[in-house]
């Protein structure tokens, strides 16, 4: 009965979200590719069928293989999918690195995302922000809301736990996914993002993804990588031959020395420079 009424509870949340959705001419979705953006396109597409593209940003910061899978789940749904290269590595702002860098990232990608929507005549751009974003440091979140991008499953009341829920009942591949966030994010504040940098911290992370780690954080400290691992990974490190591997792997990535966080994975851990604590 428990589960049912759960069940109940978050399809009423979506239909909420596609009642919203439907208000809408034509929409273009800030693709990533992961579980939120990826339930919000697959709600705006039930919405607003052929009047939705999706668009996602190729950069530095954003791993390879993330674009790949956005391309290939843009596919599935059936919808057209859009990339552009946003010119982050020309944002000095974002370069320094400072406590403000997401919200210059965001507002750099939002303002030339609306102009490759504008160029194929979709004037609305939403993103996949959830009710639980909204705790966080998130300054990414106030540089959409000072351009007008509006986060319609934060309006329907949805969280996380909702959206992997609904991404589960509705079939979706990335209902698992663990989360992800651009690779910036690896390096700690005041120290200037390089493309090197980022290079580093992509090839080290795909190597723990071929290992068959899932949800983990390669934290780049110059010569030595800090690797955050959820707690099921972090026992599966204790394991000789695989600590090994995860060592070669990593220092074939560029790192002279390899460190496990004993703390484990934590999103936003880097933010805590910030607070002190």
């Amino acid at each position: 009965m428990e589960a049912k009424y759960l069940v109940e509870s978050y399809l009423i949340r979506y239909e909420s979200l596609l009642t919203l959705l439907k208000t809408y001419d034509s929409l273009a979705v800030a693709f990533s590719g992961g579980v939120d953006s990826t339930l919000l396109l697959k709600a705006a597409v039930e919405a607003l069928g052929e009047k939705v593209v999706a668009i996602t940003s190729v950069s530095p910061v954003h791993a390879r293989r993330e674009i790949d899978a956005a391309r290939k789940c843009a596919s599935a749904l059936g919808v057209r999918h859009i990339t552009y290269d946003p010119g982050m590595m020309d944002d000095q702002e974002f370069v320094e690195n400072s406590p403000l860098r997401c919200y210059y990232c965001k507002r750099r990608m939002l303002m030339r995302m609306s102009k490759e929507a504008g160029a194929v005549g979709v004037s609305n751009v939403v993103h996949g922000v959830n009710c639980d974003d909204l705790s966080d440091y998130r300054p990414g979140v106030k540089a959409a809301e000072e351009l007008g991008i509006e986060a319609p499953m934060v309006v329907a009341g949805l969280f996380k736990a909702d959206i992997r829920a609904l991404a589960e009942y509705l079939g979706l591949d990335v209902a698992h996914k663990p989360a992800m966030s651009c690779l910036a994010t690896r390096i700690p504040y005041g120290e200037p993002i390089t493309p090197e940098k980022l290079a580093m911290v992509e090839a080290a992370e795909a190597a723990l993804d071929d290992l068959g780690f899932l949800q983990f954080r390669v934290r780049h400290h110059g010569p030595v990588a800090r690797i955050e691992f959820s707690q099921d990974d972090l026992m599966r490190l204790f394991n000789d031959s695989l600590m090994a591997q995860v060592v070669a792997g990593v220092r074939k990535a560029g790192y002279l020395h390899v460190a496990a966080d004993l703390e484990g994975y934590g999103q936003g851990r880097m933010n805590r420079v910030l607070k002190g604590s």
